[in-house]
């Protein structure tokens, strides 16, 4: 429609209308953004063709809103699918192909727990132009100044006031009109992050899935690959697919796999089953503001777990080169989290994850019970942002690292786990210890011995048969309601 006064043009749509269907909720979402991303990738064309137009372009966002008017009593097991007062909830959509799934299951949790429908319609948030046209390979948007007109001045630009995670963050949060969140992220949030993922890892966010390990070392990245071979090459299997960097997809074990000229900065890799129940691989590389970067932007698609699994210093004369650390604890000396979680935030261990990497662990090198403690500890691990730190006087970190009863150390794992704290993503760490600086033993050329290289090889493995085993259990035992605080969005 036109209105001359505002000289804004905006798509026609359908009003807001309730649906007791989470399928045909979902439909009209699917219809609605496409409505509007559609608009505003014509009208992008039009202004690249023919010059600026006379007004504005704008386009909306479609939304999901729900009012309850009683304190529903909801099975008390669960920790997402319900609201925990009478209200009014609403959250902003994008890309509802993308979440179909989520969002089916989401809006059907949600209608059975409260027993009323919800409305789906257009929001009042606008839509970037660069987020609508993200999602059309033959369309980019042109850089500041390379045009004889300002984009802003025609279409909405992507603002950083609604692309934060006050909900995740904060207590108390509402919407300008008085809504309580319904979602843990707005759509221009998760925009952002579906555009972040795409550079730093050079696959579509259509290909994670909901199971995710975290490396800093290229050797799991080969044996992921080896490992994704052998999958496809059995039928049995049920891993459909594997996808390397470039949006490289392999169906046929001896396919090729070819990487693009220029690696990203975090290479990904995604072992695909049906409904995303496989498994991604990412190469974060060193260091805490990488682990960072990459779960905040992962976060946004909800995936079910994730996992730490890289290299560490042992803390203990008793270590071995190669042994395993299964963490239960974090000392947070990262610092990347500590305007978002405080440092004296506890960071608690998961036990279905704990028991999922315990036996996985135990499945894979074939030791049981008291004999796991020969190649395994369990403990504290410590996370810091200077990876030069033996270089320091070491009588303060050394005295922190003893009274933490610290077992190993590294540069991700709290990062990691505290960023799954925040969003409320299960997760884990496994680490096999690469050197030993407390004891001599520093990480060298040549001091790898025949067991460390048999455990690295394992180490993997355990990571992905722990995911196995969690892919196996149902989403509320995974979903653990240590995860949530006092006040939650219904959805996950």
């Amino acid at each position: 429609m036109n209105d001359e006064r505002l000289s804004i043009e905006t798509p026609i749509g359908p009003g807001h209308e309730a649906f007791s269907d989470p399928n045909t909720a979902v439909a009209r979402l699917i219809e609605l953004y496409d409505l509007s991303a559609k608009f505003l990738c014509q009208r992008f064309m039009d202004v690249l063709e023919n010059g600026m137009p006379d007004g504005r372009v704008r386009a909306f966002y479609p939304e999901i809103r729900i009012t309850t008017k009683s304190f529903a009593t909801a099975d008390t097991r669960l920790s997402f699918g319900h609201v925990a007062e009478p209200g009014r909830y609403s959250t902003t959509i994008t890309r509802p192909d993308l979440f179909g799934n989520y969002l089916t299951q989401q809006i059907g949790l949600l209608i059975e727990n409260h027993g009323v429908p919800v409305q789906i319609g257009f929001s009042t948030t606008p839509m970037p132009v660069h987020f609508a046209v993200a999602n059309d390979a033959s369309l980019t948007v042109p850089q500041e100044g390379a045009m004889d007109y300002t984009l802003r001045d025609i279409f909405d630009v992507p603002e950083l006031s609604s692309m934060n995670d006050d909900i995740v963050n904060g207590y108390g949060f509402t919407f300008g009109d008085g809504a309580h969140p319904l979602a843990p992220f707005t759509a221009q949030r998760i925009d952002y992050s579906l555009a972040r993922l795409a550079h730093y890892t050079a696959t579509g966010a259509e290909h994670f899935q909901n199971h995710v390990l975290f490396t800093n070392y290229q050797f799991y990245v080969d044996e992921f690959e080896a490992y994704a071979r052998t999958m496809l090459a059995d039928p049995k299997s049920g891993y459909t697919s594997f996808v390397g960097t470039g949006n490289v997809e392999i169906t046929d074990p001896d396919a090729m796999l070819n990487a693009p000229a220029k690696l990203p900065q975090m290479p990904t890799f995604h072992l695909k089953r049906d409904n995303g129940a496989g498994i991604t691989l990412v190469n974060i590389g060193v260091g805490p503001s990488n682990a960072k970067t990459a779960t905040d932007h992962i976060a946004v698609l909800r995936p079910h777990a994730w996992m730490m699994v890289g290299h560490c210093a042992g803390l203990r004369n008793t270590q071995r080169l190669g042994d395993f650390v299964l963490a239960h604890g974090y000392l947070r000396e990262d610092h990347v989290l500590d305007d978002d979680l405080p440092v004296w935030m506890p960071i608690p261990a998961l036990a279905e994850i704990q028991v999922a990497l315990e036996e996985a662990v135990a499945d894979v090198t074939k030791y049981q019970g008291y004999d796991l403690k020969r190649i395994m500890r369990t403990g504290t691990v410590a996370t810091i942002d200077n990876r030069n730190w033996e270089l320091r006087d070491q009588s303060g970190p050394v005295q922190r690292l003893s009274q933490s009863r610290a077992i190993a150390l590294d540069m991700e794992s709290a990062t990691i786990a505290a960023n799954g704290f925040r969003f409320r993503v299960p997760y884990g760490t496994l680490l096999c210890v690469s050197d030993k600086p407390l004891h001599g033993e520093l990480k060298l050329p040549g001091m790898a011995s025949e067991f460390y290289r048999t455990q690295v090889a394992q180490h993997l493995l355990i990571g992905i048969r722990a995911m196995e085993k969690l892919r196996e259990m149902p989403l509320e035992r995974i979903h653990s309601r240590k995860l949530r605080s006092f006040e939650e969005t219904a959805f996950l």
